[in-house]
Parts: C-alpha cells; structure tokens; sequence
C-alpha cells in the first residue's frame, strides 16, 4: 500500500471492514459469496476507495480496504452494504424464502478497524486464509 497525494494532504488510511450476514445465514457459499466479491470490487472501481484484499466466510466477508480521509467509513459501508444488496436481490430470487420478503441481507452493524502500515500485511494475510 502506498501513500496517496491530494492537494493538500497525503494519507494512508487503510481498514479492516467485516460485514456479517442477517442472522447469520451462511449463505456467502458458492455462487453467492463469488458475486459478492465481485460487486464490491466494482462499487470500488467507480468509488473513492481501494479493495487491497477480500475474501468471504460462510456468513461473513473480510475487506482490506484504503480509503480517502473527505469522506466517512459509515458512507463507504453504507455504499457498499446497499449496493451488494440491491444487486443480490436481483439475481437470486430465492432470497425471498430466506428472509421473509424483506429486502436485506447483511446486518444492522459492522466491524470496522484501522490498520497501521506495519501491521497491514498481517491483516492482509488474515484475510487471505479466511474461508
């Protein structure tokens, strides 16, 4: 990870994000938990942050993130939660038996911690063995 340049700044904010399914269905198997990554790693392409590692459990996923400091970690989560979700909705109908026609997937909170640059590999690492 290196350092990034604006106008009057330079930074490195880097974060360990987990996101966990509602009520913790396993459910980020297969199919799903690979469309999940892939849809993250798109909001990121055309947002303001970086997705330096991801990897999905059965009912969580771990995110390495960098991000930019104009912008709040609750508006990145709150991008990525409501966009995965949408786009879930529309491709696996069945999720209406999972969770009762209510539009959701991932719980109310998250896990979010910042990671130094030294320490970055090992959450890299981390995340790389989940699942």
């Amino acid at each position: 990870m290196e350092y990034e340049t604006k106008s009057h700044c330079k930074y490195l904010i880097a974060l360990h994000l987990i996101l966990v399914v509602k009520y913790r269905k396993q459910l980020l198997k297969g199919d799903v938990g690979d469309f999940v990554k892939q849809k993250i790693t798109e909001i990121a392409e055309r947002s303001e942050f970086n997705i330096e590692e991801i990897e999905v459990d059965k009912d969580h996923i771990h995110i390495l993130l960098t991000i930019s400091p104009n912008i709040s970690v609750a508006s990145y989560v709150r991008r990525i939660k409501q966009s995965t979700t949408q786009s879930l909705w529309s491709r696996f109908k069945w999720f209406k038996k999972q969770f009762w026609v209510k539009k959701t997937f991932w719980s109310d909170g998250y896990f979010v911690c910042s990671v130094g640059n030294a320490a970055a590999d090992t959450i890299r690492k981390y995340i790389q063995e989940q699942g």
